[in-house]
């Protein structure tokens, strides 16, 4: 399918009955995985492909190799693919402009774009950028605007909701297409940032999230794994090996695992 056809049914998937739920992938096998349980639509998370490329996360991965990780995403997906571009993986707007380019001729029809410390008109700034890369691509790219307001506490709790909906307006006026406020966790908080940002809202998957039929009713249109499935494969990982090495048995690692010859399948499809 070609890359305008997923960039107008990502943004349709935006506007359905029902919240689009983002199982985010950190590598082509991971994608094709989620692709095969009936995602919508997938993501990658900034962490995730991080760990897997030996990397920690937060601005240390070399955008080459996210630009390689997605092609190889794209290559085995047939979905909408949006991808984590933490702050823009520089800091010129031009250099921006440019990360944006490459992933959306990788295949990326959808970004996240964070403000974290910086001021909000520098993400103002970089998403304006994002969008002018992605346009010399031929991409309608979905920016998602990510406000760390909540998740990294940048101001005082009780200022917390008033500042998270003045940076959601003002990502709105400089183009942003959604808002994605990752910690927050409250429904009147939630319900309150729906009625204040005239954007669809994305929120992160924690421990005090209400279940997504309770997000819908709140009005919540995108709800993203972030890494908790990475982290999840990651923590059975741990415990498979450490069950092989300490007691010498294979419960963990052979409960539930997919049998080879049907993950062995997925990409034989793709070749």
């Amino acid at each position: 399918m070609d890359t305008r056809t997923l960039a107008t049914r990502f943004r349709a998937l935006h506007q359905g009955p029902e919240p689009l739920l983002l199982p985010n992938a950190w590598d082509a096998g991971s994608a094709r995985v989620i692709e095969a349980s009936g995602a919508q639509a997938i993501a990658t998370t900034s962490a995730g492909l991080a760990w897997a490329r030996g990397y920690p996360d937060g601005y240390a991965l070399p955008v080459r190799y996210l630009v390689a990780t997605v092609t190889e995403i794209a290559r085995v997906i047939r979905l909408p693919l949006s991808v984590d571009m933490e702050a823009g993986y520089a800091d010129e707007p031009g250099a921006i402009a440019d990360n944006a380019q490459a992933l959306a001729s990788a295949g990326a029809v959808g970004i996240n774009l964070e403000d974290g410390k910086l001021a909000p008109e520098v993400l103002c700034e970089r998403i304006a950028a994002t969008k002018r890369g992605a346009a010399r691509a031929g991409v309608d790219l979905f920016v998602n605007a990510r406000c760390d307001v909540f998740l990294k506490a940048l101001v005082a709790p009780a200022r917390a909701l008033e500042e998270s909906i003045s940076r959601g307006l003002r990502y709105r006026d400089a183009g942003a297409d959604g808002f994605f406020l990752p910690g927050v966790v409250e429904g009147s908080d939630i319900r309150q940032v729906v009625a204040g940002v005239p954007l669809p809202l994305n929120v992160l998957v924690r421990a005090g999230l209400p279940r997504v039929s309770v997000l819908m009713e709140l009005g919540v249109r995108r709800v993203s794994a972030g890494s908790g499935i990475s982290s999840a494969v990651h923590g059975l990982t741990r415990r498979a090996v450490r069950q092989f090495l300490d007691g010498g048995t294979y419960d963990a690692m052979l409960d539930g695992a997919m049998p080879y010859g049907e993950l062995n399948a997925l990409f034989g499809e793709r070749t």
